[in-house]
C-alpha cells in the first residue's frame, strides 16, 4: 500500500480546486486559456508551487504573468475558502517549459517519419 503524504493530498485538492476556479470564476480573458499542470506543496503546507500552460503558447505571454499577479490574492482567498486548512499556502506560479519541450519534440519525430515516408515511397 502506497502511503501519500499530507502534502500531496494538500497539492491534489489545490490542483483541482484551482482549475474549478480558473473556469468558473475568473474572468479575466487573459486567464482563460490557463491549464495548471502540476502543483508542489512545501511539507510544511506553507508555499505552493503551481505549473501552469496556457493553451496553444510554448513560452509564458508576459499579460498572463501579469494577469497571474492580479489575480494572486483572490485565487489564494478562494482557496482559502474551499480548502479548510488553518494556513492557506502562498501561492507561486510558474509556467511549465515541458509541454513546449515535448511539442519539440513531437515536431522533430514528425519530420524525421515524413523523411522515411518519403524514402519509402521513392524505393517503390
Amino acid at each position: 500500500m502506497t502511503t501519500f503524504k499530507r502534502a500531496q493530498r494538500v497539492a491534489e485538492r489545490i490542483m483541482a480546486e484551482l482549475s474549478e476556479i480558473l473556469v468558473r470564476e475568473v474572468s479575466d480573458p487573459r486567464m482563460k486559456s490557463l491549464t495548471i499542470t502540476g502543483v508542489k506543496v512545501t511539507d510544511d503546507l506553507r508555499l505552493a508551487r503551481i505549473y501552469f500552460v496556457e493553451m496553444g503558447q510554448d513560452v509564458c505571454r508576459p499579460e498572463t504573468r501579469q494577469a497571474l499577479q492580479k489575480a494572486n490574492g483572490f485565487l489564494r482567498r478562494e482557496l482559502g475558502k474551499r480548502l479548510e486548512l488553518r494556513y492557506v499556502p502562498e501561492v507561486v506560479f510558474s509556467f511549465d517549459p515541458s509541454f513546449a519541450y515535448g511539442s519539440r519534440i513531437e515536431k522533430i519525430l514528425a519530420g524525421i517519419r515524413a523523411g522515411r515516408e518519403e524514402n519509402d515511397s521513392e524505393d517503390n
